[in-house]
């Protein structure tokens, strides 16, 4: 990846509300870019962390749990990120039941972080279906699955499907660690100049700042995107995931990153973490 401040460099976020509420003002030029211009990519959060296995993309979101495979090749940008209390992935299923080795569980995919506190709460439950995030409701209601993880903005839709929350896996992670827990965060790769790299994380913080102090700024941008979904859903969407941690994660932010990577190491989901994740 040059340095060239003419040649876009690759940026993968997903189609979500947070996502494009966070990144409208940097790559539809709405503030100072520092001569930079970006190339957006737009994918679900799991096709983005197999793009970034892949090194196809210069600076992308991750789920944290793919980010700690991939901390060898991406440093972690402290704007950007999706930290919060009373966020997390819920587990629901048509009535209650209890969680089994034999449990058909319908996951948003292998390496989000919603996976990954899931194997943190119930390590026995390891009859997973890979399923796009969307399409998880479906799949329990049609009953191809006994149960589902949710993430995203079906946390506002599966009550009125008739859908019954079994566990909030974001209260476990809280209780559990005693801080916020860490969904996705804005990774950029480590060849690129340092210089380029503290650039990038300045127009990032630029533009949630300015998504901020300009609440209605994004709304094309997010509604082109979001589907089928409601303004209010939109709203509360954003609401939830884009705070104080997505301008800077900060000393607290970085705490609650770093414990998640150590439960991780302990339990053996990954291997010990050599580099310095932090930018």
């Amino acid at each position: 990846m040059s340095s060239n401040s003419s040649s876009p460099i690759t940026i993968g976020f997903s189609p979500c509300p947070n996502d494009c509420f966070i990144f409208d003002a940097m790559v539809n030029g709405k503030t100072d870019t520092e001569g930079l211009t970006f190339e957006p990519v737009m994918e679900d959060v799991e096709t983005l962390n197999q793009k970034a296995f892949k090194g196809q993309l210069a600076v992308t979101k991750l789920s944290y749990h793919a980010y700690a495979h991939l901390t060898k090749y991406y440093q972690l940008l402290n704007a950007g990120s999706a930290l919060g209390n009373n966020c997390g992935p819920l587990l629901i299923a048509r009535s209650e039941l209890k969680i089994s080795p034999s449990t058909r569980i319908a996951i948003p995919g292998k390496y989000t972080t919603a996976n990954f506190l899931l194997s943190l709460a119930f390590p026995e439950a390891n009859n997973k279906t890979e399923t796009v995030f969307s399409g998880i409701e479906d799949a329990v209601l049609n009953g191809d699955v006994d149960a589902g993880l949710i993430i995203h903005e079906n946390r506002f839709t599966y009550e009125q499907k008739g859908l019954k929350k079994l566990v909030d896996l974001g209260e476990y992670w809280e209780t559990l660690a005693k801080a916020p827990i860490p969904l996705g965060g804005i990774v950029i790769r480590r060849d690129m100049p340092e210089e380029q790299k503290h650039k990038v994380d300045r127009v990032l913080r630029r533009s949630v700042e300015y998504a901020f102090a300009n609440p209605g700024a994004s709304l094309n941008f997010v509604k082109a995107h979001a589907q089928e979904m409601s303004e209010e859903v939109m709203y509360k969407h954003i609401a939830l995931y884009v705070n104080k941690y997505s301008v800077d994660l900060g000393e607290e932010g970085k705490r609650a990153v770093k414990l998640l990577f150590d439960k991780a190491v302990e339990l053996g989901v990954i291997g010990k973490i050599e580099e310095e994740v932090f930018l």
